[in-house]
């Protein structure tokens, strides 16, 4: 008999969490203005908002930071970590920053000028946000079978190379560099790959142009490459990375993802003046330059991370508990992005409640449902994340509308995927009795997602 599969590790410590009551989350969601980022996390059963610094950190990860150095400047932490992070992606100038919106902010105030024009697949909101508040452009050129959710599709994440060849031709002069997101996850958290990212370098070199990579799930991005692609099923993780990034020219991490700890990032380059300027702007913004907004332990943690979440064995863990929830759904018939991503699950919430009008974000209405229904935390990546254009301050409906469900790594066991999965059902099995969403009452200038304000629908 073939033995189940079974997680690579085992539980030490353990956390309580509180079970509310529905006229408890009624009450919470009204006063949070239906906005689940404005939630308290107590007021929340699982929370599944993000993966970001939400994970649980190895035996070896908690040892390393009673370790740290927390020296002002040359701290040892400083060296180990860049010293891995060299080893894994090639890349020889490391400028540590607290986290990944912080390399971003970074490395484009050197990078990005008014009128400039960002291409590649996806920008995430953060990344977009940074772009367009420097009154630049991005331009999503993903390819278009990402758009169909029910579509098996093994690289929903590339970039359509004659759009992007189009935009280069286009805007030339303009564009900074090529944003190459792995994972994709504007699109539901997928892979690049690797014969993708081929074809953007040869298309970067004929028009002069690098290649920077959004690297906040990179690992996950190989393990897709090596289970997915072939010609890579016999490399190693590490080979893999080391691989992609030699098609790249820098990098920008939040290491709070695939680095499984709960603060950190880094900007990794092989062009010595973006390094130069990032190092400069990383004085100015984060910290000196060999701690850069993180504390000695934190280094540590990302160093010892790194090193163990770019081993196949953590990466298959995480993904195939992802695995599990997405054929709970596939029993229920509930429509999700297909195949399942690395970081969690992307429910297709147009799909879901057909009688909400995209004016009245069908994703964030599902939202707000499934926390009303059990408590579960989710995060809308569509309608409402993708604001409004910024020169005619026009919804943005042209792309997904997706309720993503972020699993954080080794937190939460395959029980409460079960409860996730059933809860979801009573809302799926409820929806035809769904005909109104929500508005906005108020919204930020940018990125209103995290802090805006709605209401009902009557």
């Amino acid at each position: 008999m073939k033995l189940p599969y079974s997680e690579p590790w085992r539980i030490k410590m353990v956390e309580p969490i509180h079970v509310s009551t529905r006229e408890e989350r009624e009450k919470w969601i009204k006063e949070a203005n239906y906005n689940v980022f404005q939630l308290k996390a107590e007021q929340v059963y699982i929370d599944l908002l993000t993966d970001s610094g939400t994970n649980a950190m190895s035996d070896r990860q908690w040892a390393g930071m009673m370790m740290g150095d927390e020296s002002y400047a040359g701290a040892r932490s400083f060296y180990h970590m860049a010293d891995v992070i060299t080893k894994i992606t090639g890349f020889k100038y490391i400028t540590p920053t607290h986290q990944g919106r912080a390399a971003e902010n970074v490395l484009f105030s050197y990078l990005i000028t008014p009128g400039a024009v960002v291409v590649g697949n996806s920008p995430f909101d953060t990344t977009k946000g940074h772009i367009e508040s420097r009154k630049a452009t991005a331009i999503d050129c993903t390819v278009e079978e990402s758009k169909n959710s029910q579509l098996e599709y093994p690289f929903k994440g590339n970039i359509n190379i004659e759009k992007l060849s189009e935009a280069l031709e286009k805007y030339a002069d303009k564009v900074p560099f090529i944003l190459i997101t792995v994972t994709n996850n504007s699109a539901g958290g997928q892979p690049v790959s690797m014969e993708n990212i081929k074809a953007v370098r040869k298309l970067a070199d004929k028009y002069g142009k690098k290649i920077l990579f959004d690297s906040a799930r990179f690992a996950e991005n190989a393990y897709f490459i090596k289970t997915r692609e072939a010609g890579y099923e016999d490399k190693t993780i590490k080979e893999i990375c080391k691989e992609m990034f030699s098609y790249g020219d820098a990098m920008t991490m939040s290491a709070k993802k695939d680095a499984v700890v709960n603060m950190g990032g880094f900007i990794a380059t092989n062009v010595e003046d973006w390094y130069e300027h990032a190092k400069i702007n990383g004085i100015i913004y984060e910290g000196y330059a060999t701690y850069g907004g993180m504390n000695g332990r934190d280094m540590e943690a990302v160093a010892i991370g790194l090193e163990e979440n770019t081993e196949f064995v953590n990466l298959e863990s995480r993904i195939k508990q992802v695995q599990y929830l997405a054929a709970k759904l596939d029993e229920y018939g509930i429509p999700y992005q297909r195949p399942a991503g690395g970081h969690g699950l992307f429910i297709d919430a147009p799909k879901v409640l057909t009688h909400v009008p995209k004016e009245e974000f069908p994703a964030q209405t599902l939202t707000i449902l499934l926390y009303l229904e059990a408590g579960i935390r989710g995060c809308e990546i569509g309608y409402l994340l993708a604001d409004r254009d910024p020169v005619t301050r026009e919804n943005r409906f042209g792309g997904n509308d997706f309720l993503r469900l972020a699993i954080p790594r080794r937190v939460y066991t395959n029980n409460h995927m079960d409860v996730i999965a059933a809860a979801l059902k009573n809302v799926y099995d409820r929806r035809e009795s769904v005909t109104h969403g929500v508005k906005i009452t108020w919204e930020a200038p940018i990125m209103r997602h995290f802090t805006v304000k709605l209401e009902p629908v009557k």
